[in-house]
């Protein structure tokens, strides 16, 4: 059950000779089938609508249609300490805000020859995703040194092409030994993106970026987003709180469809994962007894929501166990654009003047952007290959390519 709070209107009325009265108006409570406002996330804004989410509010984990368990003790290849365990995943409330959440327990205790054990959750062979708007809101543990707590997603041909291959989205992960060495593991945050065609000795390609927040994300409940569309990646931090904020990681993924360069690896269908590390080479420690965010014995993640949202325009999909309202999706091409090849100024025609004009090199770069426009001049550009991406004022999104003369 969530936990709701009671408004209350005060309205007073001074009168500095007669002294001061006032009256409590109390709102009235919240009827008991509305929607929490902890459940809110981001919201149905911008065209996208909820396809898919789950809000852990009946008491027990869906294993049936949302999530599959991992239990293994094969260190993620990272050397990780932990064995994760069924039975440190749960569903229950947080007990300072009286949520309803997922609960990952990390403990120090001796199992199946490990140290420590902790959990793994995984929407494999429930639900799988191709561009959206990915959330989750999220309540991190105490990382100190040694937790390694993480919201990511996976390419879902994982299982028959293996890894970087499958193409990874880590859309939070905490505890690196940077923020340990410089002191800010409750502010160090970081996302990233793997993909390529082996591990080639670690020199598989990959972007990212960290960040420090100016407080502590550690303190309460947060929301990480990811925004993903034909044309980028982009990670955000409490975009409920902070709608106009700026992506803390973004990469261009609308490039050349060739092995090798990102786009290749991230315009299919993956899954999302939840865990709580403890230790290995993220974090640089490998002994328990350097663990400090287990001198309790125990630390705890708490999810308050998993979120999936979609536009139900060309090139989403979404495979779930359970029944969606996901919009119909539409083959149609909106625009047409002319003259090409192009010389001077690139025409597009439509019913409406779209919202959104940008143009790309085939490596996914921005090159040049206006708004609410029907021509865009590309006489700067160079003779070449070219993209132009068109947004209508409903969200809707699509690509054309065009030769530069």
């Amino acid at each position: 059950m969530k936990k709701y709070f009671l408004l209350v209107s005060l309205f007073l009325s001074v009168n500095t000779f007669a002294g001061c009265t006032a009256e409590i108006t109390p709102e009235p409570l919240p009827d008991e089938n509305e929607t929490p406002l902890t459940d809110i996330g981001s919201g149905e804004v911008n065209g996208y609508k909820l396809v898919w989410e789950d809000t852990f509010n009946e008491g027990t984990l869906d294993e049936t249609n949302r999530w599959t368990v991992e239990v293994n003790g094969n260190g993620g290849g990272n050397s990780e300490l932990q064995y994760y365990r069924r039975e440190n995943i749960s569903v229950g409330t947080e007990p300072v805000s009286g949520v309803g959440c997922l609960i990952i327990t990390a403990q120090k205790e001796a199992f199946s020859g490990k140290t420590c054990t902790s959990g793994r959750l995984t929407t494999t062979n429930k639900m799988s995703v191709k561009h959206g708007k990915i959330e989750a809101r999220i309540k991190l543990p105490k990382t100190a040194n040694g937790l390694w707590p993480a919201f990511w997603m996976l390419g879902a041909d994982y299982p028959t092409v293996g890894w970087p291959k499958c193409g990874e989205i880590d859309i939070l992960e905490m505890g690196n030994v940077n923020g340990i060495t410089r002191g800010t593991q409750d502010r160090y945050y970081s996302g990233w993106f793997h993909w390529g065609e082996s591990w080639n000795n670690g020199s598989y390609p990959n972007w990212g970026k960290d960040a420090t927040n100016a407080t502590s994300i550690q303190d309460d409940f947060h929301l990480f987003t990811l925004i993903w569309d034909d044309a980028a990646l982009k990670l955000y931090l409490d975009l409920d709180k902070n709608p106009s904020a700026t992506p803390y990681v973004e990469m261009a993924i609308n490039g050349a469809d060739v092995a090798g360069n990102a786009a290749h690896y991230f315009h299919k269908k993956f899954n999302v994962i939840l865990n709580l590390a403890i230790g290995g080479n993220f974090t640089q420690i490998w002994d328990i007894n350097k663990i400090t965010a287990l001198s309790a014995g125990e630390a705890k993640m708490y999810v308050d929501f998993v979120k999936v949202y979609q536009k139900g325009v060309t090139g989403e999909e979404l495979t779930s166990k359970v029944k969606t309202s996901i919009p119909a999706v539409s083959a149609v091409k909106l625009f047409d654009i002319y003259p090409i090849p192009s010389t001077g100024y690139l025409k597009i025609k439509g019913d409406e003047v779209p919202a959104g004009v940008s143009i790309y090199n085939m490596t996914g770069s921005e090159l040049i952007s206006k708004e609410n426009t029907s021509e865009i001049s590309v006489a700067v550009l160079k003779t070449g290959n070219y993209l132009i991406r068109i947004t209508d004022v409903r969200g809707h999104v699509e690509t054309h390519t065009f030769i530069k003369k």
